[in-house]
């Protein structure tokens, strides 16, 4: 991570640590992390019972967690704006105010439960007694802190990144994106594991190379599952345990994997499972000449351990090839709609992020993602066939008059740029595109209705048959898409998400649609468009049956029957999961 100077807390540029527990009204003194004691001794060692280190672990992890996503994206992270509403000359206005730190509260709720709250702007950590009856390793009813599980930190790390980067994915707008954001958060914790070398090496061993079998890397939050009472990890990737024949089975995928899989988390654990697949496939390929080199070309490794250098040079590659799948993911974030997303198009996300920066895919990375979604029913829409070329976003038939749009906007936001100059660069330059959308006459209606929004607001030149009206459109993120590529070329491009608003005259909700354009900075053309058309019949209808049906259950009654637990979606579907 890189030294930046902390407060205690710690308090950072990104992070503020909170340290109190209201159930019982105690507050911890801050942590210093420039104290002479903790620098001497290289932070504070490991230990359940020091509220220091609980301090310097949330900190610790969540810091790592930002610091892959801006390595990934070429830009320095920023959380979701803070929204307040004002009446100005009798008119009713939203401003967004720039967000410095995430605020971090580890005692923050005694149940066995954590969440990220988008109104908070902060993560909440919760700790409560272990299992009297079924605590595995740990001691029965003995206190447990989600501050001290690496997996439980980095994943609700990344609910608040993924909130900054796509504040619409927290809308239960269809069955997909609610389980997008938790799987999501699950294949960042997961891939960070291959960060650690001790524990990698230690799983290496264990499994003699075989990652497919039982091992530590492919699970999630292994201490908070057995507090609760199962039997290992809260989570896997590659097999759970069968309580009747009490073993472990490995995961078989099957095509009605996905089709059966409602619940949120049970729907999300699909989609861990096929780009963990994906992993596995790349590291069998890339580790079979180290295998044949130490079994003298048979193959097949003996009973007991291997050689400790054959541990070493497989942890290696395991390590590279977990930090290229977890870069292709993020990376893919900048290819998605704005709204609405659906699994098959994360797909088609990640195959257009990976082929821009990579056209050769010598190790088959593209194609073991392919088969990792298809194996278990995971298949985009309106595509050809699941080619590597039909999977890729399509280019528009048409392009706008980008010279111009170029000449009043601002390109400073990279890894180096002070974070809230970033965020009013990227409200400064919405505001612009915003009016030059708008006002431009070199930009017919037609295109922008091909882009998935139309101009003005108030009538409705949709294709719904119901009555309704347009809210203004609104360019709300104009950010860099900046990457390495294997031959050393940086390649840059613009990301520019633009969403609309449609609302039906008899107050059945609002439906939102939009496109997420990539501009070609160098010969100023749109590259691709990822669009969701506001008031599109079909998609209205999908989302009043999906709002119909949750409804039907309890977690819809608390998404839509309480407007408080609508703004805090990450409580509801964590609790109820």
């Amino acid at each position: 991570m890189p030294w930046e100077a902390l407060q205690p807390g710690p308090v950072g540029e990104y992070l503020e640590v909170v340290d109190v527990d209201p159930a019982t009204g105690c507050c911890y003194a801050p942590v210093d992390l420039n104290d002479s004691f903790a620098l001497s001794q290289g932070g504070y060692s490991p230990s359940e019972s020091d509220p220091r280190f609980h301090q310097q672990m949330v900190y610790a992890v969540a810091m790592k967690t930002i610091r892959h996503f801006e390595q990934a994206l070429g830009r320095v992270a920023l959380w979701a704006p803070r929204f307040v509403k004002y009446r100005k000359n009798g008119e009713d206005h939203v401003e967004s105010d720039y967000v410095r730190r995430l605020r971090i509260y580890r005692h923050a709720i005694r149940e066995a439960n954590s969440f990220y709250s988008p109104q908070k702007k902060a993560l909440l950590l919760g700790y409560f007694p272990a299992s009297e009856t079924n605590a595995a390793d740990l001691l029965p009813g003995g206190l447990e802190f989600c501050c001290l599980s690496h997996d439980i930190i980095a994943h609700e790390t990344t609910h608040a990144l993924l909130d900054g980067l796509h504040r619409y994915f927290g809308e239960p707008s269809n069955d997909q994106i609610l389980a997008f954001h938790e799987a999501f958060a699950d294949i960042v914790a997961m891939f960070q594991h291959f960060t650690v070398p001790e524990a990698l090496r230690d799983q290496i061993a264990r499994t003699q190379g075989d990652l497919s079998k039982q091992n530590m890397l492919g699970e999630l939050a292994l201490e908070f599952g057995q507090a609760i009472g199962q039997y290992g990890a809260l989570r896997s990737a590659i097999g759970y345990f069968d309580e009747n024949e009490h073993k472990w089975i490995p995961e078989t995928p099957r095509r009605d994997d996905f089709r059966n899989a409602t619940e949120p988390h049970a729907r999300g654990a699909v989609l861990v499972a096929a780009v963990f697949e994906a992993f596995l496939d790349v590291y069998r390929r890339r580790s079979q000449d180290l295998i044949r080199l130490a079994t003298g070309g048979t193959g097949i490794l003996p009973e007991g351990d291997i050689p400790h250098d054959l541990v070493n040079r497989l942890a290696q590659e395991a390590s590279k090839i977990a930090g290229h799948v977890l870069n292709i993911c993020i990376r893919a974030l900048d290819y998605c709609p704005p709204v609405d997303l659906k699994f098959g198009e994360y797909l088609r996300a990640l195959i257009t992020a990976d082929r821009d920066l990579v056209p050769n895919d010598p190790w088959g990375y593209r194609a073991s993602f392919i088969q990792g979604f298809q194996r278990r029913g995971i298949y985009p829409e309106n595509a050809r066939n699941l080619s590597t070329e039909s999977l890729c976003w399509e280019s528009p038939d048409f392009q706008l008059p980008l010279d111009e749009m170029f000449k009043g906007i601002t390109l400073t936001w990279d890894l180096h740029i002070n974070r809230k100059r970033a965020f009013e660069v990227s409200k400064k330059n919405g505001a612009y595109l915003h009016e030059w959308l708008k006002n431009c006459k070199g930009i017919s209606d037609e295109q922008l209705k091909g882009l998935g929004f139309y101009r003005g607001n108030g009538k409705d030149p949709t294709e719904n048959r119901k009555p309704g009206k347009l809210t203004d459109f609104e360019v709300h993120s104009v950010r860099p898409v900046r990457r390495i590529g294997p031959d050393g070329q940086q390649l840059a491009d613009l990301a520019v998400e633009i969403t609309q608003s449609w609302m039906p005259d008899d107050g059945n909700g609002k439906f939102r649609g939009g496109c997420t354009l990539i501009i070609d900075l160098e010969h100023q053309r749109i590259r691709y468009v990822m669009r969701k058309r506001v008031g599109h019949p079909d998609r209205v209808r999908a989302q009043e049956q999906y709002r119909m049906e949750l409804a039907e259950n309890e977690l819809g009654a608390n998404y839509f029957g309480e407007e408080t637990l609508l703004r805090e979606p990450f409580a509801a579907i964590h609790r109820g999961g």
